[in-house]
């Protein structure tokens, strides 16, 4: 007996994510059980069982070798696509960000952010579809499973209407192959989803298993989708109530307060921190733990720590190779073993001027976050020379490393920087050696994001002192001198988040949200001297040679210019140089999924090829059979 179910093929590679069905096949003509939708979202558990779907492929961002979050820093302000030896990798953007080259393989994970989007919002749908057809112990289980689905629907959608804008808008289960799908206005899509998360916030439990979606978590994705719509207001009530239940973790806690060079950065974001039930700062989070289905590794280690283990980058000042990923026998385990104490990179995800050294001013000199408390961060001048080739024939075995001289350009890009030791070492007690990071729960959202958000509420409401109180909060515990109301704009608020967020943020979708802001409030932009910016041509005047570089169209397209120095200088590397355009604010809708899509059009993002055929976007409510 085969009883499978069958996701059918349709439009825009959408299809696989969209229909579900049951394909049955089977020798016996009465079989005593079988699954079918039909038998299994009866009551809250079956319904779960499509939510859990949806919790876990959340995990699927952050793990794993090049992991998909890091598009959405190559994306964004504070890092590059360090691998300057692969052709095609997102570093031009003129050339490779393009409607035929949306990927989810290593050169991008673009394609990866549009599928799994909609494979989310598919399974949220199923319950959201089916739930007058559950039994339930009471209204508010009932309510409970249809404010988690709301939730799981949201958290793609507000991430696709940051990325790609305009997209279509699926409200309901798809059972047969459909291939008429429209675009949808983004904004029509968010006002749906406030209304969606206010019911979430106000049935889903907070008190849930790690992993699952909580109340808060709800919470602060209405706070995002409520910014996005310039209530404020409600914003900022939401936030409020949020941290009065999940305070900071202000004292050291976990067994890292025993080791040396650590302090409560390295406590809270530690493997133990993210799986202590006393830890009241971390509002969702994604899990791996040894042993469960579908358990991964985060590689972070490999991921976003330099490429030191380059034997034709990394030499001693009289030219041998300097490392290897194993030392001397006698050495393993040792100070001298780079990849026992920080892990084997790969410098994929390549740290920037702006998050490295730019936003550590005098302000900062205390920050525990910040490269200048010792144990925080490592500098490749923190590690050594361990090649065994070295040991017994050169002076410099067991000394520390020095910037080779004449390294090239893109050596520099991938093998020398400086990282954020305290968040991005990931231990793995099982791999002896190549050392990528391991299994370990992860942050989605903390109750530290929370003040940062009530605190860019504010800035827009033009409160700079309330704003500045906010940051504070977390600036304190952080060691780090309070600001001011006069310290207080726009670049101020992304330092902070830089400083608190990275490689937890969706960066990129933050950017663009602030860039939509700007557009539809039409507030000036201070760090750019009062720029205003406008929704008409948010993304460039489009048409013939649409590679614009020219600044006063989008806040996100001026921002990288100004702090990301990749792009700004645009620094050569192997195979190319780092180039970007106004348009690329957001990504170009997959070539196939407007193409496969016969029966109904998906719009094309301004600037890029396709955008000529684009027709006026429906709203989500009206009725149109050929778009429903």
């Amino acid at each position: 007996m085969n009883n499978k179910q069958k996701y059918i093929m349709g439009a825009l590679a959408l299809l696989p994510l969209l229909t579900t069905g049951c394909k049955e096949s089977w020798l016996d003509p009465k079989p005593l059980s079988f699954y079918t939708p039909e038998n299994t979202y009866v009551d809250a558990d079956g319904m779960y069982s499509a939510i859990v779907a949806c919790e876990r492929n959340m995990r699927h961002e952050f793990f794993g070798d090049q992991a998909p979050i890091m598009t959405e820093y190559f994306t964004s302000d504070v890092a590059v696509n360090g691998k300057t030896d692969e052709s095609g990798a997102l570093v031009d953007f003129d050339n490779y960000m393009l409607p035929t080259q949306v990927r989810s393989d290593a050169k991008n994970k673009m394609g990866w952010y549009w599928d799994e989007g909609f494979k989310g919002i598919k399974y949220a749908n199923v319950v959201l579809s089916r739930i007058d057809a559950g039994t339930y112990k009471d209204e508010a289980e009932r309510n409970a499973v249809l404010g988690t689905a709301y939730f799981q629907r949201a958290y793609r959608y507000y991430k696709l209407t940051h990325q790609y804008g305009n997209v279509p808008f699926l409200d309901r289960e798809y059972t047969g192959p459909k291939l008429d799908f429209y675009s949808y206005d983004r904004w029509s899509i968010l006002e749906q989803l406030k209304k969606d998360l206010e019911f979430a916030y106000q049935w889903v439990p907070d008190n849930v298993d790690r992993g699952r979606t909580s109340k808060s978590a709800c919470g602060v994705l209405l706070m995002k989708v409520s910014m996005c719509l310039g209530d404020f207001d409600r914003a900022i009530e939401v936030g409020k109530e949020i941290v009065a239940n999940h305070p900071l973790m202000t004292a050291r806690f976990t067994s890292n307060q025993t080791k040396p060079n650590t302090n409560l950065m390295h406590d809270l974001h530690s493997v133990e921190a993210k799986m202590d039930m006393s830890n009241t700062e971390g509002l969702m989070y994604v899990v791996s733990y040894p042993d469960v289905e579908g358990r991964d590794r985060i590689q972070i280690m490999r991921n976003a720590t330099p490429y030191w283990a380059k034997g034709a980058a990394i030499v001693t000042p009289d030219g041998k190779t300097g490392t290897a990923i194993s030392p001397a026998a006698a050495d393993k385990g040792t100070e001298i073993d780079n990849d026992f104490n920080v892990g084997r990179g790969i410098g994929s995800c390549r740290a920037n001027n702006f998050l490295q050294f730019d936003i550590w001013g005098e302000k900062e000199k205390n920050d525990l976050r910040s490269p200048n408390v010792p144990g925080s961060w490592r500098r490749m001048t923190d590690l050594y020379y361990n090649d065994p080739g070295l040991k017994g024939k050169s002076e410099w075995y067991g000394k520390h490393l020095v910037r080779p001289a004449n390294m090239s350009v893109s050596d520099s890009v991938r093998c020398w920087y400086s990282w954020p030791y305290y968040k991005l070492f990931v231990p793995d007690p099982s791999k002896q050696t190549d050392r990528s990071g391991g299994e370990t729960p992860w942050y989605i959202y903390r109750s530290a994001e929370v003040y940062l958000m009530m605190g860019e509420c504010y800035y827009w409401k033009g409160q700079l002192q309330e704003a500045a109180d906010m940051l504070n909060v977390v600036r304190k515990r952080a060691e780090a001198e309070p600001l001011t109301a006069s310290d207080i704009n726009i670049g101020e608020i992304l330092a902070e988040r830089a400083r608190e967020l990275y490689y937890e943020e969706n960066r990129h979708v933050e950017l663009v949200r602030i860039a939509y802001t700007y557009a539809k409030t039409g507030k000036p932009c201070e760090v750019f001297g009062g720029r205003v910016y406008k929704l008409d041509n948010f993304s460039g005047p489009g048409g013939t040679g649409s590679n614009v570089k020219e600044a006063g169209y989008n806040f996100w397209y001026d921002w990288l210019m100004k702090v990301n120095n990749f792009f700004r200088d645009g620094t050569e590397v192997a195979n190319g140089k780092y180039r970007i355009s106004v348009h690329h604010v957001l990504w170009p809708v997959p070539y196939t999924a407007i193409t496969t899509n016969t029966g109904g059009v998906i719009n094309q993002n301004i600037g890029y090829s396709g955008a000529e055929n684009n027709i006026t976007p429906l709203k989500v409510g009206e009725e149109n059979s050929a778009g429903k």
